[in-house]
């Protein structure tokens, strides 16, 4: 049984760095033809652009937050049985912060596409509305998700501090997962938010590496 869930853990973990490649993939080849880097771009035009591309980012919303949240318990479960005898006061906090975390991301993904099909809606009849509903949308999608990364940072601070402790995988990829959650902490500190890019590329490279080790010790 505890095998069955090491193994669904493995392929959450790596169905989790796909949602992140893909679906920021999916938002970087809208974004970037539109100008959305170069500081040219405001609310009015941000809504036109949910507006025309409202079904691929009802895809996103879906991938980065609803799936990546259902996976996201799986893993830290799977975590938590693997763990929980070498540490189990600390992988019990950590699996607290995780499962936090996976409900935050659901809830920010279900609250996107409602709040999406409303800014569209309003759009194609009062777009001044449609951009002040926008911006009190932005504040609450990016308190929930993405701003918000001090549930997922404790989570794998605490995880990767209790793997070392017990000796379960590899301590290069505790080390990272430490450094990953130390940055994603600092992150919270409004002159640091830049930081923020950086610890969702170093979880990709987190979610593959920890997918492929739990799916080779389940093999075995």
């Amino acid at each position: 049984m505890m095998n069955d869930l090491q193994k669904m853990g493995g392929v959450a973990a790596l169905i989790e760095a796909a949602t992140f490649v893909v679906g920021f993939g999916l938002v970087l080849a809208i974004v970037i033809p539109a100008g959305f880097f170069t500081g040219d771009i405001g609310p009015g035009q941000i809504v036109a652009l949910l507006a025309d591309n409202q079904a691929i980012t009802y895809i996103v919303y879906l991938l980065i937050y609803v799936i990546h949240g259902v996976f996201l318990v799986v893993l830290a479960l799977a975590l938590y049985e693997r763990l929980k005898a070498g540490s189990p006061a600390m992988v019990q906090t950590a699996t607290a912060f995780g499962l936090i975390w996976a409900g935050l991301e659901i809830a920010t993904g279900m609250v996107s596409n409602f709040g999406l099909d409303t800014i569209v809606d309003l759009y194609g009849k009062d777009p001044a509305q449609a951009e002040s509903v926008w911006l009190v949308f932005d504040f609450v999608q990016n308190g929930l998700g993405p701003k918000n990364l001090i549930p997922g940072s404790l989570w794998i601070l605490l995880v990767s501090w209790a793997a070392l402790r017990a000796g379960e995988l590899p301590s290069a990829l505790n080390y990272l997962g430490l450094v990953i959650g130390v940055v994603g902490i600092l992150a919270a500190v409004p002159p640091l938010v830049m930081l923020g890019a950086f610890v969702w590329l170093g979880l990709i490279v987190w979610w593959v590496w920890v997918g492929i080790v739990i799916l080779r010790s389940s093999l075995k």
